[in-house]
């Protein structure tokens, strides 16, 4: 049989292999690589060490903002909360998305992860008093913090295609006035200068919705909710929870340690496990739709849980020092029932935008009205002003009742979908 090979003659010679880069070239590459383009979307991501080192700079700014909610309830303290943490929420939104979006496990990602670590703990130094004298210097410290994620952008912008071309645009637009804003609110008195900071609180929220809902197609395709995605809200959330046991440690370690102050310490903890446990099995851990209108819903909906959560740690600690008053004082309690009323119905928000809030309808329905329903009731045991411990109580009660309804449908759905005598003549679960 005649050889093939041969037929074909010598082959030909292969070309030199280039010879490998040099220890310096390869430590550049790795430095300066660009960012993930749009779209490149890495479906089995997860969180790195470097994201939750991130989160941990934002204990800190959280906890810096909720301090004057721990001294002093007033209607005042909480709209001046409301309006830093809505910034500071902002800030975490964008720098999580980057990494999430388009961070690499290389240098560049690294350090400029870390410049926006180094601005973010200058800011927490004027985080306290952001209301008041601090005021201008949080400004100015936020606007060079918008101005980092400007340029990341900007980097993402340069090596995208057309089809997205006018999405990132518009959100550069939006940096680019947020900076302006800021660093021009610098020079305000502090009314008018907390006055602009709410407006970019309300074009981000504003904004936000309104890109995931006018380019649908294009936003699921370069925006996706993933696992990843997921697991950097849920631990956002665990943040916040957080700073309610601080809160109540704090409150203990300043209130004489009796009965009253411990009773009314471990009632108080109830509330944020509470909440814990409402969030991660009935929202926490669920993939939203993939749509840009949901996805960014489900984006913006932990806005008002978050702060609603970080509002309620800085009430316990309130609460505990209350210890001993027959009634709870009307600004607290109303801090507290407020809180725990607006954690619920954003909570509500956030279901709603879940992939699972229609296959499991028979769930999420009856618990989604159940929490409306228990944020009535917050508001009403607020009204009531009982003791601080029975106060913490009786909201710990509304929670627990809530997620013992969620968990029974839980168990009703999975009883009719494991018994196909259950379901025979059945459209739905019961």
């Amino acid at each position: 049989m005649p050889n093939a090979d041969a037929d074909r003659g010598p082959a030909a010679p292969r070309p030199p292999a280039p010879p490998p880069a040099g220890t310096l070239t390869r430590l550049r590459r790795w430095f300066w690589r660009p960012p993930r383009a749009h779209g490149e979307v890495i479906e089995d991501r997860t969180v790195s060490y470097l994201e939750l080192f991130y989160d941990l700079v934002y204990v800190v700014v959280i906890s810096q903002a909720a301090h004057p909610l721990a001294t002093h309830a007033s209607p005042r303290a909480v709209l001046d909360f409301a309006i830093v943490f809505g910034l500071i929420w902002i800030a975490w939104a964008n720098g999580s998305l980057y990494l999430e979006l388009h961070g690499r496990e290389d240098g560049r990602t690294r350090a400029f992860t870390f410049l926006q670590m180094a601005v973010l703990a200058q800011l927490a130094t004027f985080t306290a008093d952001a209301a008041g004298a601090s005021g201008p210097a949080f400004a100015r410290v936020y606007a060079i913090f918008l101005a980092v994620m400007t340029w990341l952008w900007y980097t993402v912008r340069r090596q995208d295609g057309p089809e997205y071309m006018a999405a990132t645009g518009a959100y550069l637009v939006g940096m680019l006035l947020s900076i302006g804003a800021m660093a021009a609110s610098a020079g305000l008195p502090a009314g008018p200068r907390l006055a602009i900071w709410a407006l970019v609180d309300v074009g981000w929220i504003l904004g936000m919705q309104a890109m995931g809902r006018r380019r649908d197609e294009q936003f699921a395709a370069g925006v996706r909710a993933t696992d990843s995605l997921v697991e950097r809200f849920g631990l956002l959330t665990i943040i916040v929870l957080g700073e309610g046991v601080v809160g109540v440690v704090n409150g203990l370690n300043a209130a004489p340690h009796d009965a009253t102050s411990i009773l009314t310490g471990l009632t108080a903890l109830g509330v944020g496990f509470g909440l814990w446990w409402i969030y991660f099995d009935v929202v926490g851990r669920r993939l939203p739709r993939q749509a840009g209108g949901p996805l960014t819903s489900w984006m913006t909906s932990h806005l008002p849980v978050t702060m609603a959560i970080a509002a309620t740690g800085a009430g316990l600690a309130g609460l505990i020092a209350q210890a001993h008053v027959p009634r709870t004082p009307g600004p607290l309690a109303g801090l507290l029932a407020g809180a725990v009323a607006l954690a619920l119905v954003g909570l509500t928000w956030t279901a709603r935008t879940l992939a699972d809030f229609e296959l499991l309808g028979a769930v999420f329905r009856p618990t989604t009205r159940a929490m409306l329903a228990g944020a009535g009731a917050a508001l009403f045991i607020g009204w009531l002003r009982p003791a601080p411990w029975l106060l913490a109580l009786g909201l710990t009660g509304v929670l627990a009742a809530i997620w013992l309804l969620a968990v029974l449908r839980y168990v009703q759905v999975d009883a009719w979908a494991r018994d196909p005598r259950a379901r025979d003549g059945a459209g739905e679960p019961p």
